[in-house]
């Protein structure tokens, strides 16, 4: 449990990131931010897995690179039923999935498969 809360603040993080980066999409206040975050958790654990599985020969022979459009079509599904959040066109789309796959990413670094915040750990070299 405590990983998932966990993912879903990353994600709200990213979704932040991405409407102060990209112009043209816009979410209105703090609990929309949250409700987009779980709303597209569930929307990639759902939709995405189908879509993916329908167009792999596509993604296939474009080397992975439609995987960002699937991306960008699932931030555009999450805009598409939430009220107070809005995307300009499909270009916004594109980018907000770029950044947010990307801030996704760094910020899962620091995570673990159990949710916990894992540091690298660090040898000292032994003093002469």
């Amino acid at each position: 449990m405590k990983g998932f809360v966990l993912r879903i603040l990353i994600t709200t993080l990213a979704l932040w990131v991405a409407t102060e980066i990209v112009p043209g999409m816009h979410i209105a206040d703090a609990p929309a931010f949250f409700l987009a975050a779980v709303l597209l958790g569930m929307v990639n654990a759902i939709v995405r897995p189908v879509l993916v599985v329908l167009t792999f020969p596509i993604t296939l022979i474009t080397l992975g690179l439609f995987l960002l459009v699937i991306n960008a079509l699932m931030l555009g599904g999450v805009a598409f039923l939430m009220p107070r959040f809005e995307l300009d066109s499909a270009v916004a789309a594109f980018l907000g999935s770029i950044v947010i796959s990307l801030t996704s990413w760094f910020a899962s670094l620091f995570v673990g498969s159990k949710g916990r915040v894992e540091m690298l750990p660090v040898k000292q070299r032994g003093r002469r």
